[in-house]
């Protein structure tokens, strides 16, 4: 019998944007650097191709439900129990965890900074850590810490991976690269890396002198994509614009290189004589990925009204209560006004949640001045904040009319724990100490006799 004749055109595995990435947030992806080095149909067999050892590397209990667990099987030179052998204690004064007290010494107030300068000999990606607070307790596996990074020089044989929570990265100013024990993750400034808990990775500059940002380190469960609820099945962060490195090694036997841990908010290091970046193949759902927050799709108000900044939200960590986030980011990106005989800025308010803001790129609108790319604030749980008055007296008075906000991008970690400030974010130069100065010219335009306010 004959078969018909068909002609037809294979598409490529990747698009050309993604080259290098699999998209898609919590697949269950595989992927080989060397063809043949992932076993079929099993995770351990007897004699893994290419001589390989098989280790699984668990973001989650066994038992976790099928939703929620998380786990990888590498495939690598090596296994990492050579990693650990004749531990050191090492220390980084900088690089806190929770909990970090009554450090501060300063009187209960919003906080804001401004950019700090990247030192010229600010190191390695550890070395240019500086914590600004911390909350929840690192011991029990709640709460978070908030950094900065500033760094100048490349981890060439430096390998570290963090034990306590997954590190979420926000670059604000240089090009940066993560050689990951699962592939290589090139990252810029309007991107965001996550790097889960347990991960071997080393940072290099890539193709900058300096690069400066911010990191989220989550001590509780792992950050997903939000609810969606009404909103339905598409719009915000989509699954698909997350992107996970393809498998990718270095075998550097006889080079001398150090492996260094972050265990219970305690640092340790021991010497290897080979880089433990081995991993020829990996399959699994417990990977590093990057995010373009250019593609994030904002929803809003079409009518009147400011809606929650919920509706913002690119990630969130839960914890034990429901709806309510160990931790969340939010971003607060380009997007047209539209809302009619509406107040559009942030409304004032007083917060359950406690609110660390950065900027990355141009202006936020509820700050005008005084808030600029690099800088920083903090509103506490249930300390009030909102529009300075500038801003205020702009939204209030102006004629309404559709506008867009461009050229902006400003993000906030969001947490049910009070944030508790470090002495180094106390003692920095850069603290803005008359901040709360900015509400000061707003004035009392009540009058009984006069039921719509002019301005006057």
């Amino acid at each position: 019998m004959n078969m018909p004749q068909t002609d037809f055109v294979v598409a490529k595995s990747r698009a050309k944007y993604n080259e290098g990435y699999m998209p898609g947030f919590g697949n269950d992806f595989e992927t080989e650097a060397v063809e043949g080095a992932l076993p079929v149909g099993q995770n351990s067999p007897q004699r893994c191709p290419y001589g390989l050892y098989a280790e699984q590397l668990s973001g989650t209990p066994f038992t976790a439900p099928r939703a929620t667990n998380e786990r990888t099987w590498l495939y690598r030179m090596r296994p990492t129990v050579q990693h650990i052998s004749d531990m050191l204690r090492v220390d980084f004064p900088h690089f806190r965890s929770a909990p970090t007290a009554d450090e501060s010494g300063l009187p209960l107030a919003p906080m804001r900074w401004d950019p700090a300068p990247i030192p010229g000999n600010a190191g390695t990606w550890l070395a240019g850590i500086r914590t600004i607070a911390t909350g929840g307790d690192v011991l029990t596996q709640a709460g978070y810490a908030i950094h900065t990074y500033a760094v100048t020089e490349s981890m060439e044989t430096e390998v570290f991976y963090n034990a306590d929570g997954e590190m979420l990265v926000v670059p604000e100013v240089g090009r940066l690269r993560f050689f990951t024990e699962m592939g290589v993750i090139d990252v810029e400034p309007g991107e965001i890396v996550v790097l889960p808990r347990g991960l071997k990775y080393k940072v290099l500059l890539n193709g900058d002198d300096a690069a400066r940002g911010y990191i989220c380190e989550n001590y509780g469960g792992a950050f997903s994509v939000p609810e969606r609820g009404p909103i339905g099945a598409n719009c915000m962060a989509n699954p698909r614009d997350f992107l996970t490195p393809v498998a990718a090694y270095e075998q550097k036997d006889g080079t001398r290189h150090s492996v260094m841990v972050k265990w219970c908010g305690q640092f340790h290091r021991c010497e290897i004589d080979h880089s433990p970046l081995d991993v020829v193949a990996w399959h699994g759902n417990y990977a590093p990925y990057k995010y373009n927050l250019r593609h994030y799709s904002p929803v809003g108000p079409i009518r009147n009204d400011h809606a929650d900044p919920s509706i913002f939200t690119v990630l969130t960590a839960p914890s034990g209560e429901p709806g309510t986030a160990n931790i969340d980011f939010v971003i607060f990106p380009p997007r047209w006004l539209v809302a009619e005989n509406s107040f559009r800025p942030p409304w004032y308010h007083m917060n359950i949640m406690s609110e660390f803001m950065g900027l990355i790129e141009g202006v936020y609108d509820a700050k005008p001045e005084g808030f600029v790319p690099g800088g920083m604030s903090i509103h506490n749980m249930m300390l009030p904040h909102g529009p300075d008055a500038e801003a205020f007296y702009a939204a209030s008075l102006k004629d309404l009319e559709p506008e867009k906000l461009d050229g902006t991008l400003a993000f906030m970690f969001e947490t049910r724990f009070p944030q508790q400030l470090t002495r180094y974010a106390a003692e920095l130069e850069t603290l803005q100490v008359k901040y709360p100065e900015v509400w000061k010219p707003l004035q009392n335009h009540f009058d009984p006799k006069r039921p719509v306010w002019t301005g006057e």
